[in-house]
């Protein structure tokens, strides 16, 4: 009796050619995403976009679910590399409140792009509901770690990963939401707000 395949997990690259690869691939799967959405994006035309092999692009990414997910992950790892570089507020520091200012401001750019928002919220949903092997722990991806930083959290315990993962599943709520239109601009930074603010209240009195 034949037995159903396991799961492929993507290639991890590990040369310098290998990640510039993987880099042309979210770029071309990020512009004919936010072009076509994700029913019409094709992955060999994904593969002709980046100037691969298609057999290249499904060895990193088996599927568009994974493409896209992992697009996702690089937008999130770029925009908090910029924001990480931007110049610091005048004033005393205020954890709490810079883990909302970016926040609405990570918000406010993967919405500037409908379809790709889209693209990619489909692709995350149907990655986890299919409970495919190997996703990493949420809180110490890069939105993790960045909101770790901001609040001054030096060293993990068990209960920071844990507000720390219920705040990001509080954003990607609202993420979704602000997509299908149910909440506005400015009812997303509200609720940000007070998800931050009462998610991370035992922070409140802490400085970075």
């Amino acid at each position: 009796m034949p037995r159903t395949a396991e799961p492929r997990q993507p290639a991890a690259p590990v040369s310098r050619k290998q990640l510039a690869r993987r880099v042309a691939i979210l770029r071309a799967a990020s512009e004919l995403g936010a072009r076509d959405g994700l029913a019409g994006v094709q992955m060999l035309d994904v593969a002709k976009e980046a100037g691969v092999a298609i057999a290249t692009l499904y060895r990193y990414f088996p599927s568009k679910t994974h493409l896209f997910t992992a697009v996702l992950e690089w937008h999130i790892e770029m925009f908090l590399e910029d924001h990480h570089d931007a110049p610091a507020a005048d004033g005393p520091a205020d954890g709490v409140a810079d883990v909302a200012d970016t926040l609405i401001a990570l918000t406010g750019r993967l919405l500037d792009s409908p379809l790709l928002a889209s693209a990619v919220a489909l692709s995350s949903f149907t990655e986890y509901a299919s409970a495919l092997p190997g996703r990493y722990d949420i809180a110490e991806s890069c939105l993790g770690e960045t909101v770790m930083r901001l609040l001054g959290v030096r060293e993990a315990g068990d209960e920071d990963r844990s507000t720390v993962r219920l705040l990001i599943y509080s954003w990607w709520g609202v993420f979704v939401a602000a997509q299908t239109e149910e909440i506005s601009t400015q009812q997303v930074e509200a609720d940000l707000r007070l998800a931050t603010r009462l998610i991370l209240a035992p922070y409140a009195d802490r400085s970075p």
